[in-house]
């Protein structure tokens, strides 16, 4: 189930994500970067870790992801995902966005004694609605508490990436926005963890994504490539096979979507079923 934030704190919350998994022994995952961070809470007793490894804290804050990950599930896990605004956690937290990517950190050595009152109040309310207030409660605390800015001039810079789906000239970026390169490399790293050109990207292969869930019958790759602005399917599909780590075929095949970059495979010997939303 996806749930949009209250109004106020939309400038940093794009949206919360309510998952359960069935009670399989054992279940892996693939996620790839949206462009957005996120706060992750295991309300159940299973575990999670990534790539079989290292197991996670039952709450923790993740940053940019640079390549794809798995993540192995065992038993069953129920989920509250945050996925923040690409600049949203920098906005509610002043943390720089590069000392982040790719890091995986335990509320409470953010938050100490706040993060495990919010994960017990999550953990033992009953209801979603109590899940979701307890959650708006905590961001609109956090956010006046560090004078949040909410929507800045860069957030619109941002918003019109995504507008433009990802097909930006650096020229036409830097010209929007007022900055030299420069100032706006170091802007991106400090707010959203990746350079412009790679935030561009992302986006332009989501938009992609979107199309293809929703294409019509008959409607080709190369159609969709196109609409999406690459230059051919190859280009696509090296883009593509470069941030999920498959083909495109294997996406819309082969894998039951949870969210647009949070799968599982369907055809594989390691099964990676029983991750429904919740109602």
């Amino acid at each position: 189930m996806q749930i949009l934030p209250p109004k106020e704190l939309l400038p940093y919350i794009k949206h919360y994500l309510f998952l359960e998994s069935a009670a399989d022994p054992q279940k892996t995952l693939r996620l790839f970067s949206d462009g957005n961070t996120g706060m992750v809470f295991l309300l159940n007793q299973g575990r999670l870790s990534i790539n079989r490894n290292d197991h996670l804290p039952q709450s923790f804050l993740y940053g940019q992801i640079s390549h794809f990950k798995d993540l192995c599930l065992i038993e069953r896990i129920s989920f509250i995902i945050v996925v923040f605004q690409p600049d949203g956690l920098y906005k509610l937290l002043g943390i720089p966005a590069h000392e982040l990517k790719d890091q995986i950190i335990g509320l409470k050595d953010i938050f100490g004694q706040s993060a495990d009152r919010l994960y017990d109040q999550l953990m033992y309310c009953k209801h979603p609605t109590a899940k979701l207030n307890a959650l708006n409660t905590f961001f609109c605390t956090l956010a006046i508490q560090h004078k949040s800015l909410g929507q800045t001039s860069f957030s619109n810079v941002l918003k019109y990436i995504t507008d433009h789906k990802g097909r930006l000239s650096v020229e036409e970026l830097l010209k929007l926005s007022g900055h030299n390169e420069r100032q706006m490399e170091r802007i991106f790293a400090e707010q959203v963890g990746m350079s412009p050109k790679k935030f561009g990207r992302i986006v332009q292969l989501h938009c992609f994504l979107k199309l293809l869930r929703n294409k019509p019958d008959g409607t080709t790759l190369t159609t969709i490539s196109y609409e999406s602005g690459y230059f051919d399917q190859s280009h696509l599909i090296r883009t593509f096979k470069k941030y999920t780590g498959f083909t495109p075929s294997i996406y819309l095949n082969n894998t039951s979507r949870l969210t647009i970059n949070f799968m599982e495979f369907q055809a594989l010997p390691d099964r990676l079923s029983g991750l429904y939303n919740l109602s």
